[in-house]
């Protein structure tokens, strides 16, 4: 891939170079052809967050200390995910787009291959770092006595077969960079309806298959990832892919393109993940497990905006990419606004519908008391700006489009700053998780007015 600055030069790529899909992101209709990619996408990001949510809807019922131990998984499996599926995964699509754009075919074959390699790597080191150090990584969120055994038991299981998480999402990544989102989703969506059933069977037992209990829901999801592997595998391999399997000489040229997206991008993950981890951890401290089970089954519907803004946001980079490979940058900016639109008015109804019956989405996973009032609180404060988020996440994806991270970085700083710093003195001042709740929604708002902001006034392609 050609260094980043290198997108700045405008460029005509050959046009026996160019594949029909790489034309259509360059010719197109900006709206109808975003709706059309990003419906599949939302499909398949919903498809794959509902494989937690199963999980969880399952765990729920071996108890209150299986679902808290979930809760202090949840943001380490998450991390994994995001960085796996968006920031790398994300590095590779532009990277792919931007080759594509600029008519470098050879580049993009090889890409692919590089690809594999980065996430083969960085799928074992996480399998290492929570294998190894699990008990006090989860002791430090707040894990004690009966769910923090239950974390260990799940997160061992779950990360034994990471590797398939990283590789399944590094090989969709290199589907979505052509501009293809229909496979993904068709792969995704048949593994979840593999899951719903496999899920409780492993949890639960079922005639010659013994129980595993809350192991169980993570050998559910290994399988279900592996199989994704091949599937995205077999894809490329057979030839129905513009890019492909080829061998090539390892490139640090190539290495670096993606790393450096990725490893910015990375940055992003981190901050939303780390907010959550702080948060649980602020909650653990100032309230009981009942508190901890009700914020971290309130939050999830928060996590599951990402997957839903990544719907969009997958098309947005293929788009952005693809144009500022070409060195289009009117009609990327414009791209970039659109999706943001989208973004917003979606994530923001959610957030609203959750505000008004905060009821209907807890008592799915509990009738406890205290995890339904400390649920409801979180998201009768936070839900309403749930908008700003969607907003905020929507244009990293264009930043990671166009290769340019640095405002939605720094919009992620600042909600960090507020999200924890903010939280953790308005608990020690008065210690009501509402006040808690209230920096987290202020954080919100701060991170996606940031970034916009940066958009409005052209700072974003500079």
């Amino acid at each position: 891939m050609a260094d980043i600055a290198a997108t700045s030069l405008p460029r005509a790529p050959a046009a026996a170079a160019i594949d029909h899909r790489t034309v259509r992101l360059l010719e197109a209709p900006i709206l109808p052809l975003l709706v059309r990619l990003a419906w599949p996408n939302v499909l398949i990001m919903l498809a794959q967050a509902s494989t937690g949510l199963i999980e969880t809807w399952w765990v729920a019922k071996l108890g209150t200390d299986a679902l808290a131990g979930m809760a202090l998984v949840f943001p380490a499996v998450m991390l994994m995910t995001t960085i796996s599926a968006g920031a790398i995964g994300g590095a590779v699509s532009s990277a792919i787009a931007r080759a594509l754009g600029a008519g470098r075919r050879e580049d993009a074959n090889a890409l692919v291959l590089h690809a594999v390699v980065i996430n083969l790597i960085l799928g074992l080191g996480f399998s290492a770092l929570f294998l190894l150090a699990g008990r006090p990584i989860y002791r430090l969120l707040g894990g004690s006595a009966g769910d923090l055994e239950a974390a260990l038991i799940y997160s061992n299981v779950a990360f034994a077969g990471t590797v398939f998480v990283w590789l399944m999402n590094g090989l969709a990544s290199v589907i979505r960079g052509t501009g293809n989102m229909l496979y993904p989703a068709v792969v995704t969506c048949v593994g979840v309806v593999f899951l719903v059933p496999v899920s409780p069977v492993l949890i639960f037992g079922l005639g010659p298959i013994p129980p595993l209990g809350i192991a169980g829901g993570g050998a559910a999801l290994v399988a279900y990832y592996a199989a994704g592997t091949l599937a995205m595998a077999w894809h490329i391999q057979a030839g129905r892919n513009p890019v492909r399997f080829q061998r090539a000489r390892m490139r640090w040229r190539l290495f670096a393109g993606i790393l450096r997206v990725g490893g910015l991008s990375a940055i992003n993950s981190i901050q939303t993940n780390l907010i959550i981890a702080g948060s649980t951890a602020l909650v653990a401290a100032h309230a009981g497990i009942g508190a901890v089970a009700g914020f971290g089954t309130g939050v999830r519907l928060e996590y599951l905006l990402i997957p839903l803004v990544f719907g969009i946001g997958a098309p947005m980079v293929a788009m952005v990419g693809t144009n500022m490979g070409a060195g289009r940058f009117d009609r990327a900016l414009t791209i970039t606004l659109t999706g943001a639109g989208l973004a917003f008015a979606i994530t923001e109804a959610i957030g609203l519908a959750a505000a008004a019956f905060p009821g209907a989405w807890l008592a799915l996973f509990s009738a406890e008391p205290d995890m339904i009032e400390a649920g409801s609180a979180y998201l009768r404060i936070v839900g309403p700006t749930y908008g700003f988020f969607g907003l905020g996440l929507s244009l990293y994806f264009a930043a990671q489009g166009a290769g340019r991270l640095f405002w939605p970085l720094a919009g992620g700083f600042l909600r960090v700053l507020i999200a924890l710093g903010g939280g953790w003195l308005a608990l020690t001042l008065t210690g009501a998780l509402p006040a808690l709740f209230a920096a987290l929604a202020l954080a919100l708002v701060v991170y996606g007015a940031t970034v916009f902001a940066a958009v409005r006034t052209g700072a974003f392609l500079r």
